[in-house]
């Protein structure tokens, strides 16, 4: 693996002064992408939800608007 030095150059950027500064009103160069961030990953880890845990979720909804429901209806009649 090779290093990219994510700094510029300053004999080749345009608008740098002399230590790095940028000049004012000027643009300072775009930050470069490091590719020795983190390693690469091959495989996709997230597949959606489970069956489990998505019935659980919808179950619990269920009862929770059914006790409103029918907490609602007590209070009318």
């Amino acid at each position: 693996m090779t290093h990219v030095n994510p700094d510029p150059e300053p004999e080749r950027t345009t608008g740098l002064e002399p230590g790095g500064g940028v000049q004012p009103g000027e643009t300072p160069p775009a930050e470069s992408s490091m590719p020795e961030a983190g390693p690469r990953e091959t495989h996709s880890t997230a597949r959606g939800w489970g069956k489990a845990p998505l019935t659980l979720i919808l179950v619990l909804v269920v009862l929770i608007a059914a006790f409103f429901l029918a907490y609602a209806l007590t209070l009318i009649f």
